[in-house]
C-alpha cells in the first residue's frame, strides 16, 4: 500500500499510550489499532483532526505517501 500510517511514531514521540489516545478522542482501542496498523480503508476528517489536536501534530506527521516500486 502506498499510504503509510505513522501513528505509532507520533504516539512514541508524545510518550502516549494507544489506549490513552483512544479515550481522549472517543474511539475504541480496537478501531485505533486498525488505523495504527494501516489496515483501515478510510479515516474521517473529524477523527484525523482529533488525533492531530491531541498529539499536537499535522496530518502529514501521521499519513505519508510512498510510491510503489
Amino acid at each position: 500500500m502506498a499510504i503509510i500510517v505513522n501513528l505509532d511514531v507520533m504516539l512514541a514521540k508524545r510518550k502516549m499510550a494507544s489506549n490513552e489516545l483512544a479515550a481522549k478522542i472517543d474511539i475504541t482501542p480496537a478501531n485505533l489499532s486498525i488505523l495504527k496498523t494501516g489496515k483501515a480503508k478510510a479515516i474521517r476528517f473529524q477523527t484525523l483532526e482529533s488525533i492531530c489536536k491531541e498529539l499536537d501534530c499535522q496530518p502529514a506527521d501521521i499519513l505519508e505517501y510512498r510510491k510503489d516500486d
